[in-house]
């Protein structure tokens, strides 16, 4: 097992631009994702977010719900249109009172490949490896748990959503 990256891949049936849009907007990627953002997504840019149930599947918004009104941030890495879209944040950063600017980050990278039935999507984050001894476990276990989920619910508001 590599410890150090987490990797999930979905096949979607949508098109690559209603994929491309569920990922880039920062308000349809929050109402999936259970986060709300203080404005678009763009390359470089640094979001402040807060964590908010998604909309998309209840027991999932219902383990959200913990965690409701949590802020964190995140810095946009890369915007391919269509192909890639990545960002860095502090992994699992839930705890609160904690101060976790002065950790690493881990970059989280959702890269968009055409297939025969639809959209392959594959999520990675890598970087683990980096995040403190006392939390990489914890971390880890946390998103790869996390990112399985959260595959199924870009998947489900594909489905629902227009």
């Amino acid at each position: 097992m590599n410890a150090d990256r987490i990797e999930k891949s979905i096949l979607l049936r949508a098109s690559r631009k209603r994929v491309w849009r569920a990922l880039s907007d920062s308000t349809e990627f929050g109402s999936w994702f259970g986060m709300k953002f203080d404005g678009p997504f763009a390359p470089g840019a640094s979001m402040r977010g807060v964590i908010v149930p998604t909309t998309v599947n209840a027991e999932v918004a219902k383990a959200q719900k913990e965690y409701e009104g949590m802020p964190f941030e995140l810095t946009i890495e890369q915007m391919e249109p269509e192909r890639l879209f990545s960002f860095r944040w502090h992994p699992f950063a839930v705890e609160r009172g904690v101060d976790y600017s002065v950790e690493p980050t881990t970059l989280v990278v959702f890269a968009l490949e055409e297939v025969a039935s639809g959209v392959m999507l594959t999520v990675t984050e890598s970087g683990f490896d980096q995040v403190p001894l006392a939390r990489r476990t914890k971390a880890f276990k946390a998103n790869e748990h996390g990112w399985g989920m959260i595959v199924k619910l870009i998947e489900e508001y594909l489905v629902h959503a227009q």
